[in-house]
């Protein structure tokens, strides 16, 4: 019997049968408008209709420090602009293309920084909630019988939008203490804006946390320093969605197998989006922690660069008769799907991908 999305993710997360495999994708704005432009996706169809992915997110929260703050454009050419925003961040963006900001300098290097231009801004208030938004999204995936996510960062991608990965990481290790202050402001106000907003319109069906842990062939961290700093936010945050029966979904691009037994201690439910590049390996975290632990992510997006048919199908062949065994794998490129990938490409990888995940 075909299962519904809501049926499918649930069974997935807790590694119960299904019909087949889980579907996902995260895309590069200018993707969309490259297809759309084509005449692939019609104006006003999204994405997840399109492919008839299993699920959705809302991403309700603002957590800039200063909400009354207005950006401010420090420097614009054709290709950048620099902005300073309401974290007191200096960051220089892209105009030609969707990438990751330049870090050029932070308002906060130091605990003083931190509790004087931050934390006093940091308070669990309504307007930082976009009821409204999370409504219309929790409202359309009940339509369309999908899995819904509450998605937001956790306290590693809070705190170095606020000071930049370089302080953040020079203050784990020399002033920890200022950290741990860091990590428990923004989980404790996770929670209570959480509690605020499913209870007032309703809880979603799981909770999605974004997390970059890691860079090439290596974590940010430690495991001891991730268990001393950084899990004790996480567990405040997922224990708190698992005492309202929530599934949790931890995302992490870079790599950060040392960090999986800690991040499973904390409560995950899914590990998303296991980068091959950066060194992941999709088979070798299902066969240590297949037991415990649903994936969603871990085919090398860079195969669907080439556009080659044969290559996409090496790629799902080499990994989903394995990783479907324990009916707990969802399919999902290990990283977002930029506009050089064609239409064709991956609508091939979404139904031969289906295909083979498909159980007898």
């Amino acid at each position: 019997m075909t299962m519904t999305g809501v049926e499918r993710t649930g069974n997935l997360l807790r590694r119960k049968p299904v019909d087949h495999i889980g579907v996902c994708e995260g895309f590069w704005g200018d993707t969309l408008a490259r297809w759309r432009s084509e005449g692939h996706i019609r104006e006003g169809e999204s994405l997840e209709d399109h492919f008839n992915f299993d699920m959705q997110l809302a991403w309700p929260f603002n957590f800039t420090a200063n909400l009354e703050f207005e950006s401010e454009t420090l420097e614009e050419t054709e290709e950048t602009v620099l902005v300073r925003d309401g974290n007191g961040a200096v960051l220089r963006r892209s105009k030609t293309h969707d990438t990751t900001p330049e870090h050029v300098d932070f308002l906060v290097k130091d605990r003083r920084g931190w509790e004087e231009h931050i934390k006093p801004f940091l308070q669990p208030e309504r307007r930082r909630i976009n009821f409204e938004g999370y409504r219309e999204a929790k409202r359309a995936a009940a339509e369309k019988g999908r899995f819904f996510f509450w998605g937001g960062t956790n306290v590693f991608e809070l705190m170095h939008p606020v000071c930049g990965h370089e302080y953040m990481l020079t203050g784990m290790a020399m002033d920890p203490d200022w950290v741990h202050d860091m990590v428990h402001t923004f989980a404790q106000a996770t929670v209570d804006m959480m509690e605020t907003l499913f209870d007032e319109e309703g809880q979603p069906d799981g909770v999605w946390f974004f997390e970059d842990m890691g860079f090439k062939n290596r974590p940010f961290m430690s495991p001891r320093m991730y268990r001393e700093i950084i899990q004790p936010g996480h567990k405040l945050t997922i224990q708190y969605a698992k005492r309202r029966g929530l599934p949790v979904v931890m995302h992490s691009c870079g790599y950060v197998e040392p960090l999986v037994p800690g991040m499973i201690e904390a409560g995950i439910d899914c590990l998303q989006v296991i980068e091959v590049k950066a060194g992941m390996d999709l088979l070798r975290l299902y066969r240590q922690y297949g037991d415990v632990l649903s994936f969603m992510g871990g085919m090398d997006v860079r195969v669907l660069y080439t556009n080659d048919m044969d290559a996409v199908d090496r790629e799902l062949r080499s990994k989903i008769p394995e990783v479907m065994q324990k009916n707990g794998y969802i399919l999902h490129s290990d990283h977002s799907i930029p506009n050089t990938v064609n239409y064709e490409t991956y609508r091939f990888f979404v139904d031969r991908g289906v295909e083979l995940g498909t159980y007898a």
